[in-house]
């Protein structure tokens, strides 16, 4: 089975508390296109977590055309820490991160609130369909 087709959340590795229940891996190039475009609404506890081979700040810059809602952005590093978050507004050309990026979360702007840049951040595999 590969990563996309199991089951992820987000935790904050510090105290372990859950930041997204539901998480989607999307490491192909065709779910990295795709992301949230044409979606019409996320669930609060629900993200995508974007994998890339390395960091990079060009490749892990979005876009938000055909996004109909606002969403947060988080940038992680290949550590996982936190190095840039932003609330990314529908049609905007381009959002990227501050730092070099290996990874980023998309989740509902709520969850500016509750991650900080500098907390580190793991996924894991849940038993949850």
């Amino acid at each position: 089975m590969s990563p996309g087709e199991k089951n992820w959340r987000v935790l904050r590795k510090e105290d372990g508390s859950v930041l997204l229940a539901r998480l989607k891996w999307c490491q192909s190039y065709w779910c990295r296109f795709r992301g949230l475009m044409f979606r019409g609404s996320l669930p609060e506890d629900e993200g995508l977590l974007f994998v890339y081979p390395r960091e990079s700040r060009a490749e892990t810059s979005i876009h938000m055309l055909f996004v109909w809602f606002s969403i947060a952005v988080i940038w992680l590093d290949s550590q996982g820490v936190v190095v840039d978050k932003s609330l990314a507004k529908p049609w905007r050309p381009m959002y990227a991160p501050a730092r070099p990026a290996r990874y980023f979360i998309e989740g509902v702007p709520t969850l500016l609130d509750r991650v900080m840049i500098g907390d580190r951040l793991t996924w894991d595999e849940t038993a949850e369909p």
